[in-house]
């Protein structure tokens, strides 16, 4: 296989993708969306319009892979906080949250892909199936950790996919700064948020006797 500059013509294409991606990061937190555009993010990543075409089809192609690069990273993160912590529900849920709370503000682009992350139908779609992979995510979770406490297996999936949701809106909107709370507030208030679900099985009982 030839080289070019000690790299192959794969590790050459996958730099190039790279930057398209990164590219495409940079003009989201500029302008939101419709800034992504074949010529911007080419100029941004200093490319040829063919090595565009080469990675994506179109805009669109590229803000879905931009917005899967982003949804996967932060899955790592969560499983990297859950396998790092003991099974302490106060502990691994807090590790978790702060985890996000971090993987979103440290780098604000991505925070962006969040906010912006119902901008077209394809978008919205590819939301919906991560929320869902995230509130499994969750309810494994509580189930493990509360073991002969937790709810039912149809209960404990809508409790996940209420806190994955209600999570998502609330910081999102925090990121935009609609909410005056401080990073502290925010940490502690989804905490809780999370922790009140543990009652969920006794409460349904009240409800349904």
């Amino acid at each position: 296989m030839k080289t070019y500059g000690g790299a192959s013509p794969g590790e050459r294409k996958a730099k190039r993708r790279a930057a398209l991606c990164e590219a495409a990061l940079d003009l989201l937190a500029d302008g939101g969306w419709d800034r992504v555009t074949v010529r911007g993010v080419c100029a941004a990543a200093k490319l040829n319009d063919r090595y565009f075409y080469e990675n994506f089809r179109d805009p669109a192609a590229l803000l879905l892979a931009v917005r899967e690069e982003v949804t996967l990273q932060a899955f790592a993160v969560v499983e990297k906080a859950i396998a790092d912590t003991e099974p302490d529900a106060d502990v691994r849920v807090r590790a978790v949250i702060e985890a996000l709370v971090g993987f979103f503000t440290e780098d604000p682009r991505r925070g962006h892909v969040l906010i912006q992350s119902q901008a077209t139908e394809e978008l919205r779609a590819a939301r919906q199936t991560s929320i869902r992979a995230m509130a499994r995510l969750v309810a494994d979770q509580g189930a493990a950790m509360l073991g002969a406490q937790a709810p039912p297996e149809q209960d404990r999936e809508l409790a996940a996919l209420t806190i994955v949701h209600g999570t998502l809106e609330l910081f999102a909107s925090w990121l935009r700064g609609e909410l005056d709370i401080t990073r502290e507030h925010l940490v502690d208030f989804l905490v809780a948020m999370v922790r009140t679900t543990e009652d969920l099985a006794s409460a349904l009982r009240r409800q349904q006797g």
